[in-house]
């Protein structure tokens, strides 16, 4: 009995410290739950009354699968599934033609399927599904092709309805949180820097790498959401609306990148300096903290930006001029009070000329720029229509100025690299 009140005690312990992070998964992916409900119940209600000459299992099987992917990746899946199913049917009726419906025709039916997605597409989700379907076909050699065709085929039809045209990708909303969680990092790193400043402890060489080095998965997570939304306006519906907004937050990862290395060089000045000196820039580091968890939790509101702002410039202000000690150290410190006052306003939405004055002391308080505010529905347009012709054009253009733009970035870190 000691024995079972101890495992009960652990995995209540257990229960409770793990249950705001489980809620917190669950929430975030509700609404791909909700999809994959709608569409493979969907999918099946249709293949039920289209082909009523089979139980169509596998329509709302190939739907769910089609959109369990990134947001972004939900219409490349579903082609690549009908890919993979199209390589198995091919692939099992010449093998039930050839070897027959027994294990030799199995055994070559599951390796020749699998070697022609790779050959075609080397997409994990191809070689599987080529290598089911070529299964399925001689296992149920009399009925499986043609059914199981269909099944995919409204499967995978219903998955892009549903990603491409009713929900699609909100790339705005997704960088957004991307760089809400890149903010919340800075803000805990420069908050402890602050507070180890306040109290002035003797921070370890490891501790201070360990609390630099807490910054660099989230930058990373926030780069990786970055590529995979250029490729999502490749490749989905959204690349038919207005681009502007997402061209628009593309630049504001970037201020926010510089952002995070002008905290990293204050965090790491500051706590080389002085125990005076140290005592002096720790409430100046705390609330910049403030002001970045701040932009963290509001990044939409164009209130809570402008106020972010203000909190971090009253607090930079005292530090951001030239010092009068000569000493290195404090010179790099003020430098770097500067550059993050700097990018806070660029990443805020401050024009870039308001920031010139705040620096020269023309402008006391700048004005933040309403952020962009993105439709539900990219595909949508919400402005006076247009030609047809015109609109077009301006999708081509605006299409090719977003490709071009990623090539160039390309090469430069090409060149950066062989550097």
């Amino acid at each position: 009995m000691r024995l079972l009140r101890a495992l009960l005690h652990a995995g209540r312990r257990r229960l409770t410290a793990e249950a705001p992070a489980a809620w917190d998964r669950l929430s975030g992916n509700a609404w791909s739950v909700v999809h994959a409900i709608v569409a493979g119940t969907v999918a099946w209600l249709i293949a039920k009354y289209v082909t009523d000459s089979h139980e169509p299992f596998f329509a709302p099987i190939a739907a769910v699968i089609a959109l369990n992917a990134a947001g972004g990746e939900r219409g490349a899946n579903a082609v690549r599934l009908l890919l993979g199913v199209v390589i198995g049917i091919l692939v099992g009726e010449l093998s039930v033609m050839l070897a027959g419906a027994n294990y030799q025709g199995l055994a070559v039916a599951i390796g020749v399927a699998m070697a022609v997605a790779i050959v075609v597409n080397f997409a994990r989700l191809v070689i599987g599904q080529a290598a089911v379907s070529a299964i399925l076909i001689v296992t149920f050699a009399e009925e499986a092709g043609l059914h199981r065709f269909a099944d995919a085929l409204i499967g995978a039809g219903t998955a892009l309805v549903i990603s491409q045209l009713l929900f699609p990708v909100r790339v705005v909303a997704i960088l957004r949180r991307a760089e809400a969680d890149a903010l919340a990092e800075m803000a805990r790193m420069l908050d402890d820097t602050g507070r180890a400043l306040a109290r002035d402890d003797s921070t370890s060489t490891e501790e201070t790498v360990d609390r630099l080095g807490g910054l660099s998965q989230p930058i990373a997570d926030l780069t990786q959401t970055r590529e995979s939304s250029r490729r999502t306006v490749r490749s989905s519906t959204i690349r038919w609306g207005d681009l502007t907004p997402i061209l628009r937050e593309d630049e504001h990862v970037d201020r926010l990148i510089y952002l995070g290395e002008s905290c990293l060089t204050l965090a790491r000045t500051t706590a080389a300096m002085s125990p005076d000196e140290r005592h002096r820039f720790a409430p100046m580091v705390c609330e910049i903290a403030a002001a970045l968890d701040m932009l963290a939790k509001d990044l939409n509101g164009h209130a809570t930006r402008q106020r972010a702002v203000d909190r971090a410039l009253e607090a930079a202000r005292p530090f951001g001029g030239r010092p009068t000690d000569d000493d290195p150290l404090t010179v790099s410190t003020h430098l770097a009070v500067l550059l993050v006052a700097t990018d806070i306003m660029l990443f805020a939405g401050i024009d870039p000329h308001d920031v010139e004055g705040v620096l020269q002391e023309d402008i006391d308080r700048p004005r933040v720029a309403r952020p962009a505010a993105v439709p539900w529905l990219p595909w949508v347009s919400w402005r006076p229509q247009l030609p047809l012709r015109t609109r077009l054009r301006t999708w081509r253009a605006r299409l090719s100025d977003f490709v071009s733009r990623e090539e160039s970035r390309k090469e430069s870190s090409e060149r950066d690299r062989q550097r």
